[in-house]
């Protein structure tokens, strides 16, 4: 039982911080395309390396769907995840959009409670209102300059969580590779619907212009570490509860601060690290009580 939950910790560690280097070349394409299309490239991208890998690894029967309703939750909860969080960091410094996204393990614990009726306690809930504090925090300087739209990455965190509840619940339906393609194969054509819905809604802000070489290079790039990190987080949770799993996320803090400076050179003011710091707390308060659980 210790092992489990040491090796998938580790997993999530490695996982998150994929992730975040990751976010670091989306944030580079940044007024180049619109999220919703680079979203739906990244997707396809990510959906047709898998089905190879998938089809030599397990033949046809790896391609088989086993619950389809939860997969498609599954599927609809990354889409969302993927779609506002590349809004977010093509819109805002990437240490903050990742910021906001810290709140996933608190959501995580709430809803696996609700969900999954995994143990939860009061420090779940108080956890959950001191990290919210820290999200109002980082979000009031962005709120008068961006409007409703900084809300994007608590969005994405919400979805993050959904998914994480999912990968839990699918745990032992088949191989994690075969659930890596499912839940790819089922947000790669919501997030092409995404993407042509938006052209042609007449907003010039997602308006899908010609793509460069460059453009199309860094998707596959994102579709391989992302799929590797996500598929790295599945195994994590599959190991250990989704509760557990989720403060991994933190890594990500530290990997994209050091690449916001070094790549766009967005270094962090005071409000900024003082809200992650509260975030960061609450999530690390919570962890300590799971651990003493478990």
């Amino acid at each position: 039982m210790v092992d489990d939950h040491k090796k998938g910790i580790l997993f999530g560690l490695a996982g998150f911080a994929g992730l975040s280097a990751g976010d670091a070349v989306i944030k580079t394409i940044a007024g180049e395309w619109p999220a919703t299309a680079i979203a739906a490239l990244r997707y396809v991208f990510g959906v047709c390396g898998l089905a190879v890998i998938l089809y030599m690894v397990e033949g046809k029967k790896g391609f088989s769907i086993p619950n389809l309703r939860l997969q498609l939750f599954r599927g609809a909860s990354i889409a969302l995840a993927t779609l506002c969080f590349f809004s977010a960091i093509l819109l805002m410094p990437l240490a903050e959009a990742t910021a906001i996204q810290f709140t996933n393990p608190m959501l995580t614990a709430i809803a696996s409670f609700l969900f999954l009726k995994e143990k939860s306690s009061p420090r779940s809930w108080a956890a959950t209102g001191i990290a919210f504090i820290g999200v109002i925090i980082i979000l009031r300087p962005n709120i008068s300059e961006m409007g409703m739209a900084a809300f994007l990455p608590l969005l994405a965190a919400m979805g993050m969580s959904a998914m994480m509840i999912g990968n839990r619940k699918a745990a032992g339906l088949g191989s994690a590779l075969q659930m890596q393609f499912i839940v790819a194969a089922f947000a790669a054509p919501i997030l092409v619907l995404a993407a042509i819905l938006g052209h042609f809604s007449g907003w010039a802000p997602l308006h899908v212009g010609p793509v460069s070489m460059s453009i199309v290079a860094k998707c596959a790039i994102v579709a391989i570490s992302a799929s590797s990190a996500h598929w790295l987080i599945y195994k994590g949770t599959t190991r250990a509860s989704a509760a557990t799993i989720a403060p991994t996320v933190y890594v990500q803090m530290l990997v994209a601060i050091i690449l916001g400076v070094i790549l766009f050179q967005d270094y962090p003011d005071f409000i900024s690290l003082l809200g992650s710091a509260i975030i960061i707390c609450a999530g690390i308060w919570l962890w300590a009580a799971t651990r003493v659980k478990t």
